[in-house]
């Protein structure tokens, strides 16, 4: 059972006729992406510049022009390489333990959050940025997500015909990105595990309305 929380991605750019390979090694690539990303995250992928990149990884502008024609193509090319946002090997045995799990998690990835704020502008106007982004911090989180309703629809935790499954990613999200905007703090994972009882438990586990 799939529930429906996101369309499928479109094919990676990086399969896509014209993109170039890096004759980098992998240790050096591994540190030209991290400071590609770190400074996406203390800046914002819109004040990000490759000149700024260049001086961070101590890199050429010539070589990251030859490598990744463009700055949508490096930062693309980081996320896909990089996938910061990890949420593997979660399962509790429970919902409850489950989404507490993922609320301790996510409480304490705020450099992946940033990351996420740095893109959020961008993507609306990047295409390839946008599928990268949601390939490296969105669809993992989806995957996950959807592995833990189908375990509690195992377990009887849940109804498979729950009208709130399809909105689990949505509810979560929103609590993350709309606590920084409307009280000026943090989703620490104390505010996401009380969301987690006050709102999405009790509307996952309700007996479904005849």
């Amino acid at each position: 059972m799939t529930f429906p929380l996101s369309a499928p991605p479109t094919p990676s750019a990086a399969s896509r006729p014209g993109t170039r390979r890096t004759r980098l090694t992998p240790e050096r690539e591994n540190e030209l992406f991290t400071a590609v990303l770190d400074l996406v995250r203390d800046v914002g992928y819109e004040t990000m510049t490759m000149e700024a990149v260049a001086l961070a990884s101590r890199c050429s502008k010539a070589t990251l022009y030859r490598q990744w024609r463009d700055k949508p193509c490096l930062v693309a090319a980081a996320l896909r390489h990089m996938r910061p946002f990890r949420l593997d090997h979660l399962d509790t045995g429970s919902l409850r333990g489950d989404l507490y799990e993922l609320a301790r998690r996510m409480g304490g990835a705020t450099k992946d959050l940033d990351l996420m704020r740095g893109v959020v502008l961008a993507i609306r106007k990047d295409a390839d940025l946008a599928e990268a982004v949601h390939a490296a911090l969105v669809q993992p989180e989806i995957d996950v997500l959807n592995a833990i309703l189908e375990r509690a629809v195992a377990r009887g935790e849940t109804d498979p015909g729950n009208p709130a499954a399809a909105f689990l990613s949505h509810m979560i999200s929103g609590a993350v990105f709309s606590r920084p905007i409307l009280e000026q703090r943090e989703a620490d994972a104390g505010y996401l595990v009380r969301y987690l009882d006050a709102v999405i438990l009790p509307a996952l586990t309700r007996t479904p309305t005849p």
